[in-house]
C-alpha cells in the first residue's frame, strides 16, 4: 500500500486542494492528515485562502480513503463540519515495518514513544525532515500551508518500508528506508 501523509493545513483551502491533488497524482491508497486541519492557532498567521468550511468540503469528499488525527489546534466543534472522526494516533504497516503516526504534541524526535515501533511520523513543528534516533526512523512531514525555519511546504509518502519527504509540487526532498 501507498500512503500520503500531510499535516498542519490550518484552514487553508488552497493547500487542502493541493494535498488532494498530490494524493491523486501519487496514486496513494490512503490519506493521513496528522492534525491541525481547520484552525490556524494563535501563534500562526492566517494561511493562504483561509476557509475552514471549504477545507471540510474538500476532505469530506475523500472520507473513504482518509484518516485524520487530532492536533492541538483541533477542537470537538471541528467534528460537526466533518464527515470523518478525529483519532489520537494511528499505526500503519509498510514493508513489515510498524509506523506510529501522531500529531507531534505527545511524541517527537526528543520524546520517542515507549515500546516497539520501527518509525514515528508526526507534524506539529512545521519543519519537514527524516532522521534516525535510537534505532527508530523519525520523520516530520512538515506543514503543507505554514512551513517554518525555511523548510518547504511538504508532505510524505510511505511505501514499501520507505519514507519520502516531498515538496508540494511532488519533488523529492529526502528519502529513507526504514
Amino acid at each position: 500500500m501507498k500512503y500520503l501523509i500531510a499535516s498542519d493545513i490550518h484552514g487553508s483551502k488552497y493547500y487542502a486542494e493541493k494535498v488532494v491533488e498530490r494524493f491523486e497524482a501519487e496514486k496513494a491508497d490512503k490519506l493521513f492528515i496528522l492534525g491541525d486541519l481547520y484552525n490556524h492557532g494563535p501563534r500562526n498567521p492566517l494561511p493562504r485562502e483561509y476557509d475552514p468550511m471549504g477545507v471540510a468540503k474538500i476532505f469530506n469528499s475523500v472520507t473513504d480513503r482518509l484518516v485524520v488525527l487530532k492536533g492541538n489546534c483541533d477542537s470537538d466543534v471541528d467534528t460537526y463540519i466533518s464527515d470523518f472522526e478525529f483519532v489520537a494516533e494511528a499505526w500503519l504497516e509498510s514493508g513489515n515495518k510498524m509506523i506510529l503516526l501522531q500529531h507531534g504534541d505527545r511524541y517527537c524526535i526528543d520524546k520517542l514513544p515507549k515500546g516497539k515501533t520501527d518509525a514515528l511520523i508526526y507534524g506539529h513543528y512545521h519543519t519537514g525532515f527524516i532522521k534516525e534516533k535510537d534505532g527508530i526512523t523519525v520523520g516530520n512531514c512538515g506543514s503543507v500551508s505554514l512551513p517554518k525555519d525555511g523548510t518547504a511546504n511538504s508532505y510524505m509518502i510511505v511505501e514499501d518500508g520507505a519514507i519520502t519527504l516531498k515538496d508540494i509540487s511532488g519533488t523529492e526532498l529526502c528519502y529513507k528506508k526504514i
